[in-house]
């Protein structure tokens, strides 16, 4: 089947979303194509245990989050950022509000019905046409030839459909079971496409040799609280932060890793190895605990010294005796002064699909400021494909966000300026 249409968007998530909301507001008549059965899967499942939309801190604060990529994503965020957001939110009837740790959420916390709206908006605009959707529909590049014939792959056989101006908003590797597989990567690699190999990212890791079994049957899955983590990266760049993890059966995970994760990883690709140092008790000076640690025990046991005087117990207990040798435990300075840093040793990032989000992807060094590729007139990129990454915090949502509607608006005047041209000719 050949059919004929202006511009194309293939990915449902929330980048391939707003793109397609930029081109049917200009206008445009928009076929949106993903090879799941229904919208928005991955965004669904991010909203489960409450949607986080964005982060209420400042421009400044919140550009820095995206790290060697900052000066890119400041950018797309001038123009569609946090503030925006949110605006955009309620005009769909979705209240927001900011949570105590400064993220934005919806009112409901859910995300079903901010997807219901947009979806609604997107099939019965104010004016013109709606977005058409095409589900299960693979993408599977270009059919040789000129570029702006899609080649995909559906339940009823090929397909192939003419768009003069596509947008890709594809995502990145994680999830695959949800439609971000990262198989787009030999796709635009054949074409020539510099893309940096995906990455896990907000992702768990493997301690160094494992746990114990003796350890790991007591307190996997045991969250580690009020702690805080000091990594210093091999580049010097120092991480350190408040918070808590999980212990897995095979390392770490949880929202204090996930925030150091990306240097965390990128000093086990460098090294075959990353330290990041545990503080088990951040209230307490290195002083006090000292004192503490110090004070005679009579006949009391270690562990019940500890209770006793540092209120230390559970899983806090079971990692010093797991990562301290008995000379350590036994000696009050070094006991001390590992209570204030552990060092937790890590050598393998978890598989990327087990991560919230990838890095890696299309680098911007090979597009325009609108998103579309140097090497591939009329082809835009949008989202998660893109290489850059963030922390949790609605950091992600927005930059996707903030690049759908970048790619989206460029395709359209890329797509006005080239009927100009050809009517011209």
């Amino acid at each position: 089947m050949t059919s004929g249409l202006q511009i194309a968007v293939i990915g449902g998530g929330p980048a391939g979303l707003m793109a397609a909301q930029a081109l049917v507001d200009a206008g445009a008549c928009v076929h949106l194509f993903d090879a799941m059965p229904s919208i928005g899967r991955k965004f669904l499942l991010a909203g489960k245990g409450g949607l986080n939309l964005t982060h209420s801190e400042g421009a400044d604060a919140f550009a820095g989050r995206f790290g060697a990529r900052r000066v890119e994503i400041e950018k797309l965020l001038k123009d569609f950022g946090p503030a925006q957001l949110r605006e955009w939110a309620h005009a769909l009837g979705i209240p927001t509000f900011v949570g105590s740790s400064g993220r934005v959420f919806p009112t409901d916390m859910k995300a079903a019905p901010l997807l219901r709206a947009w979806l609604q908006r997107l099939r019965h605009p104010a004016q013109g046409q709606g977005v058409l959707f095409h589900m299960r529909h693979r993408w599977t590049g270009w059919v040789d030839g000129p570029s702006h014939t899609l080649s995909f792959e559906t339940p009823l056989g090929p397909v192939q459909v003419h768009a003069p101006a596509v947008v890709l908003a594809l995502g990145g590797g994680s999830w695959a079971r949800l439609g971000s597989n990262g198989a787009w990567v030999p796709l635009l690699a054949a074409r020539g496409v510099a893309v940096a190999p995906l990455l896990p990212a907000n992702c768990g890791f493997n301690v160094e040799n494992g746990w114990s079994e003796h350890f790991c049957s007591r307190f996997a899955g045991a969250p580690l609280k009020s702690v805080a983590i000091t990594v210093t990266s091999s580049q010097g760049v120092v991480f350190s932060r408040r918070g808590e993890f999980v212990v897995t059966a095979t390392g770490v995970e949880g929202s204090l890793v996930y925030a150091a994760s990306s240097g965390l990883r990128d000093d086990i690709i460098r090294s075959g190895r990353a330290t990041f140092s545990l503080d088990l008790l951040p209230d307490l000076s290195a002083q006090r605990v000292l004192k503490e640690v110090s004070h005679p025990r009579g006949s009391r046991s270690l562990s019940s010294h500890l209770k006793s005087r540092l209120h230390l117990e559970g899983v806090k207990m079971g990692l010093l005796h797991e990562l301290l040798d008995k000379e350590a435990l036994a000696d009050p300075v070094r006991l001390a002064a590992a209570l204030k840093a552990l060092p937790v040793t890590l050598t393998a990032a978890r598989p990327i699909d087990e991560a919230i989000s990838s890095a890696g992807g299309v680098l911007f060094e090979v597009l325009t400021p609108g998103l579309m590729l140097e090497q591939l007139p009329g082809v835009f990129c949008a989202g998660e494909m893109l290489d850059w990454e963030a922390p949790t915090g609605g950091y992600l949502l927005t930059a996707c966000f903030a690049s759908g509607r970048r790619a989206g608006l460029a395709a359209f005047a890329y797509l006005q300026e080239k009927m100009a041209t050809d009517a011209r000719q």
